[in-house]
């Protein structure tokens, strides 16, 4: 078993790796130098997201000649950086830190001129890091809709379309307080499917729907009567007239189908190694049974590897800790008890180092992981009905513990097995 844990924790580790932002971006400018100002005009960094220390560090190396720095990243990859301010924002409910750091966003891009340009470093997380309520709108009123959006089982891009309806910095507002300067962004994608829109709520881009889509996901997922009446009024008003976001160039720079391609690449030499999926998306009970199923499908007298990809959602009933690779892993750990055979280990983990508010990267799940929980005295069914996968894993030693990685594509996942 030690070495199908110290392969999966390498394959999770070159994931990790081939999402390293600073050498992203570093691939992305020696490709397509920055265009030249005109005389006088001023290079602005900003960077936010759970990427953006070394983001940061990286353009202020490429470039040296930048008038001002800001970057907003969550108090784990907080670091000091020669040259820039940098501040805290909370993840993944936005509190004041947040809202201070949308303010010091806008009053950055307000002090930008026409001759100037505004380079954006945007990864995962900016959505909760950065904040700006819409008029009429309090903070505690955004936090209130962010609680019951996490707990909804809705997906990612649904939950940025009604984050955009509430902002007046995502969904392309930056681009409204940085105009008339021009806006390059460089992007680190966690959403699956890399639609710039929804990655950190797409600051520099439209946004993804309108108001009345916003309300008709709400009414659908059950808690729109839950959520403050002052976004409801907000959400019910007819659209404003709004201007198209003034123009920004968006580029891509790294992908969760990017670091599945170095999985694969690093699972290759002994292994038979298949991608089943880069979309394990939805319900994290049904994720659990397609990784099982591909398990039970896969070949039987060869080493394997699955590799996965994605971001599942969980839906609380209950009040314990944890996070969507977490449960997926102690799921996974109930059905390969009853319909595996053999040495297998199961790995999924948020390629940022933190799945949920734990110190938790994901979990691991192993033929022994549902015994070794009863063992320790814990009831694992219980726990798994009350949303409690991290004390069930940690009872089982079967925590994946990293520590904050400084990059954000998303989650991962690899399911081992030897012969026999």
């Amino acid at each position: 078993m030690t070495e199908l844990l110290t392969t999966a924790r390498a394959l999770f580790q070159a994931a990790v790796d081939r999402a390293d932002p600073a050498k992203a971006l570093r691939a992305q400018l020696e490709l397509s130098p920055l265009s030249p100002l005109p005389e006088g005009g001023r290079n602005v960094l900003l960077a936010v997201g759970k990427a953006a220390i070394p983001m940061m560090r990286e353009a202020l190396a490429l470039i040296p000649d930048a008038a001002q720095a800001l970057a907003i990243t969550n108090p784990e990859n907080y670091t000091e950086i020669p040259g820039a301010t940098v501040i805290c924002g909370a993840h993944p409910v936005p509190d004041e830190a947040s809202a201070a750091a949308g303010q010091a966003a806008i009053e950055l891009a307000h002090s930008l001129g026409p001759d100037d340009r505004l380079i954006a470093l945007i990864s995962g997380g900016g959505s909760a890091l950065m904040v700006a309520p819409a008029p009429g709108l309090t903070l505690a009123d955004k936090a209130a809709v962010n609680q019951l959006l996490l707990a909804s089982g809705l997906e990612i891009n649904e939950m940025n379309l009604i984050r955009q309806q509430l902002s007046g910095i995502k969904g392309g507002g930056l681009l409204r307080h940085a105009a008339p300067a021009q806006v390059q962004a460089f992007i680190l994608s966690d959403v699956i499917g890399d639609d710039l829109r929804a990655i950190a709520s797409g600051p520099t881009v439209a946004p993804i729907g309108t108001r009345a889509q916003a309300r008709e996901i709400l009414q659908r997922a059950g808690i729109w009567d839950n959520a403050p009446a002052a976004v409801r009024t907000q959400l019910s008003t007819a659209e404003e007239v709004r201007d198209v976001p003034p123009p920004a160039s968006n580029t891509l720079i790294g992908s969760n189908r990017h670091s599945l391609k170095a999985m694969m690449a690093a699972a290759a030499e002994g292994w038979t190694c298949k991608l089943v999926s880069h979309r394990l998306v939805g319900d994290v009970a049904e994720a659990a049974e397609t990784v099982v199923t591909a398990a039970q499908n896969a070949p039987k007298n060869k080493p394997f590897a699955l590799i996965f990809g994605g971001e599942t959602t969980v839906q609380l009933r209950g009040s314990g800790l944890g996070g969507r690779n977490q449960e997926l892993a102690l799921r996974v750990a109930k059905l390969g008890a009853e319909r595996l055979s053999g040495d297998w280990l199961f790995l999924s983990g948020g390629t940022d180092g933190r799945d949920g508010p734990t110190d938790a990267a994901g979990g691991i799940a192993t033929p022994a992981t549902w015994d070794a929980i009863k063992v320790a005295g814990l009831d694992p069914d219980a726990l798994l009905a009350n949303n409690d996968s991290y004390a069930a894993l940690k009872a089982a030693d079967a925590l994946l513990i990293t520590g904050g990685t400084g990059t954000n594509v998303a989650d991962v996942q690899v399911f081992l097995k030897r012969p026999g």
